[in-house]
């Protein structure tokens, strides 16, 4: 079962067996390329700036693409050590909450090393697909193994930018990320792109880090994320890439302002729950069936 499962799933993510899973980049992105930038040695140095400024535009993508692809080896374990523990708890509520069923098809944006993926494939059991898509490469490949241990080939893991899918409209039952949509450059493009690849009254759901509503818990969480948290994650490696992490936290929209672009994308019934003393959101919504007029 595991060899027929793993022969149908590459064969359903073979652009040339199935041009209706990955439409042409022509017709999809026209010369836009969803590939790995290459990474130099020197550019994985863990020197902090004095002053840290969030880097926009395609300078954005390009940095956030370097910065993984340093941290890759050790995404893993900084994530365990520094969430202390908690982001699979995150992940599995997640998958509960959008009802993933067997056999269904699904796809994990910004997918990493692959965690996401791995908690849906458990959701869809042996029968069901799942793709993770993430636009750095060696975060892909770092996962691999990690993936096929854990599911038995149910999850494919692609290369492919969330602000540019290169699925057909209205494939998946269920389309998540978590943790990536700080990262894109344009966050109603990539919001609406996983809208667009999920099915009329389809899910999705986007796990992210939030500014905790409560104001008094506010200084104990930026002291954990502007002064614990660089130094932890510059043990491991660059440190500039956990001062990035709470700096995009602190830019990034709040709960509200991405509750309502999910609702500009297409999505209805926008559900929204606090984690963790609402440092993590998990948003909900689901495809509207009709254009709404």
């Amino acid at each position: 079962m595991k060899v027929y499962l793993t022969q149908f799933v590459k064969k359903i993510t073979n652009p040339e067996r199935n041009p209706r899973l990955f439409p042409s980049e022509q017709e999809r992105c026209g010369a836009e390329q969803a590939v790995a930038e290459p990474v130099h040695a020197g550019s994985c140095a863990g020197a902090r700036p004095e002053s840290f400024h969030l880097p926009v535009g395609r300078a954005k993508a390009h940095y956030v693409r370097s910065m993984f692809a340093c941290i890759a080896s050790r995404y893993d374990l900084l994530n365990t050590i520094l969430s202390f523990n908690q982001h699979h708890a995150w992940r599995r509520l997640t998958v509960k909450l959008l009802r993933v069923q067997p056999g269904q098809l699904c796809l994990d944006v910004c997918t990493g090393t692959g965690d996401f993926a791995i908690e849906l494939a458990r959701a869809t059991g042996a029968q069901g697909r799942v793709i993770g898509a993430d636009f750095c490469e060696p975060m892909i490949r770092s996962g691999q193994s990690k993936v096929r241990r854990q599911t038995g080939g149910v999850v494919r893991m692609t290369v492919a930018d969330a602000e540019c899918l290169p699925y057909a409209s209205g494939l998946f039952d269920v389309v998540t990320v978590g943790f990536g949509v700080r990262n894109v450059v344009d966050l109603e493009k990539a919001v609406a792109e996983m809208v667009r690849v999920v099915k009329p009254g389809g899910r999705v759901g986007i796990l992210e880090f939030n500014r905790p509503p409560a104001v008094w818990y506010r200084p104990f969480v930026d002291f954990y994320l502007f002064q614990v948290l660089p130094r932890v994650g510059g043990l491991f490696g660059r440190r500039d890439a956990y001062t990035y992490l709470p700096e995009s936290m602190k830019s990034f929209v709040s709960r509200e302002e991405l509750a309502a672009c999910m609702t500009r994308a297409g999505l209805d019934d926008i559900q929204i729950y606090d984690l963790n003393f609402g440092t993590v959101c998990i948003h909900t919504g689901v495809k509207r069936m009709e254009p709404r007029l």
